[in-house]
């Protein structure tokens, strides 16, 4: 069920939306991701990056069908409705997707803290308050006028990624010669280093699940999510294999693994200069995947509130914004809190957790929802190979976290 009038503004096209799905993936995570997957994975990060692709290509592909069949907002918990008719399951879904939101935003926030200290010390309380406010204001403002904001951090992000690129051109000469070094060898502990850092990679391409739930909002659908899906995945894994190249040919695998800011660590190393540049583009990181965040939960919370799952107030629409203002509100609340508040270490860790469970559910919903529902007409589906790849390595995945493998980012 949605509301008749009024309803969200359609007004995304593919270049926005395929904008806001890599800077969620991108986010603040692979300014300091580099140095923990090189010191598992070392001269073999570059693999474990390419694994971690395959890993997450699954489910984005599993997430592709399900947009094109449901393009709604609410979305993980609208497909787990569809594939088991159950309505607490499918609560509970839509429950961790906001917890998610909350948590990714939170922590971003107080990310924030440090790096604006580089340039400014400030009271913490202060500045979480006020950005935790201005991010609010900028989700109520308008779907068009915030993702257009967002688009412009993104760009500005790989701008930063691009930066480190083109400095590092010096290691990339080097690479015909020592490209023997990036190739494992055929025994077990450099494969163990290389699943390892797979598995701490994967984190990175986090994000493409957040584009489904602004659906409502994106112009044709059911043909330009799945597209902007993996256009996302695809751009990402360019992004992220060029810099960990440049990052193993240019530094040690201990020293990346040993600084709290590699890719900073890397262009001061490249051009002699100080980073302060790379350090200001990681504020606009950090802002552009808390914004996207709470994007994204409000619109679940949204969602949900249409199906009647939760309070029907958490359906209403502005008519002058047409974006659901107190879902937005109930989600600004909740970062605010939690940013104020609450242990984020051990919640960005059941967070993680959690993504990964909804990752399962969502696989076996499209698994259930192949076998006895037809799709659309004109859309794209994919074979059932897919899903159960994607099941498989989410448990998997879901299996290793279990086993509490360190250095978990989220």
């Amino acid at each position: 069920m949605r509301p008749s009038q009024p309803g969200l503004r359609r007004a995304l096209s593919l270049p926005l939306l395929t904008l806001y799905g890599l800077g969620t993936i991108l986010g603040a995570g692979i300014y300091v991701l580099v140095g923990e997957v090189a010191g598992v994975a070392g001269m073999y990060a570059p693999v474990a990056f390419v694994a971690a692709a395959v890993v997450a290509a699954f489910t984005a592909f599993t997430y592709a069908e399900l947009a094109a069949r449901y393009p709604l907002s609410g979305a993980e918990a609208v497909y787990v409705q569809e594939g088991f008719r159950r309505r607490g399951l499918s609560t509970l879904v839509g429950y961790l997707i906001v917890f998610s939101g909350l948590v990714s935003s939170a922590t971003l926030v107080r990310g924030f803290i440090g790096y604006l200290r580089v340039f400014v010390e400030l009271p913490g309380v202060m500045v979480v308050v006020l950005l935790v406010a201005v991010l609010g204001t900028l989700a109520i403002w308008g779907i068009l006028e915030s993702i257009t904001i967002a688009a412009v951090a993104t760009v500005v992000e790989i701008g930063g990624l691009l930066l480190i690129i083109v400095v590092s051109a010096d290691s990339f000469a080097t690479l015909p010669q020592r490209l023997p070094e990036l190739v494992p060898p055929a025994n077990a502990t450099a494969w163990w280093g290389i699943v390892t850092g797979a598995f701490l990679a994967f984190y990175a391409f986090i994000g493409f699940e957040d584009m489904v739930n602004v659906s409502e909002e994106v112009k044709n659908p059911q043909h330009v999510v799945p597209r902007a899906i993996i256009l996302t995945l695809v751009g990402s894994t360019v992004l992220y294999l060029l810099i960990v190249i440049a990052a193993v040919l240019a530094l040690p695998a201990t020293t990346l693994a040993t600084s709290e800011a590699p890719l900073a660590l890397l262009f001061e190393n490249a051009t002699g200069a100080s980073p302060v540049l790379i350090t200001l583009i990681s504020l606009f990181a950090v802002i552009n995947g808390a914004l996207i965040q709470m994007i994204m939960a409000s619109r679940m919370l949204y969602g949900m509130a249409c199906a009647g799952w939760v309070h029907h107030l958490l359906a209403k629409v502005n008519k002058r914004t047409r974006t659901p203002v107190a879902s937005t509100a109930a989600i600004t609340i909740g970062v605010l809190i939690f940013a104020l508040w609450l242990p984020l270490v051990t919640l960005a860790k059941l967070t993680s957790f959690a993504i990964l469970l909804v990752f399962v559910l969502v696989n076996l919903s499209l698994i259930r929802i192949k076998r006895f529902q037809k799709p659309p007409a004109g859309i794209r589906v994919y074979p059932t190979w897919v899903p159960y790849g994607g099941l498989l390595l989410s448990i998997g995945l879901l299996s290793l976290q279990i086993l509490s493998l360190p250095g978990i980012t989220g």
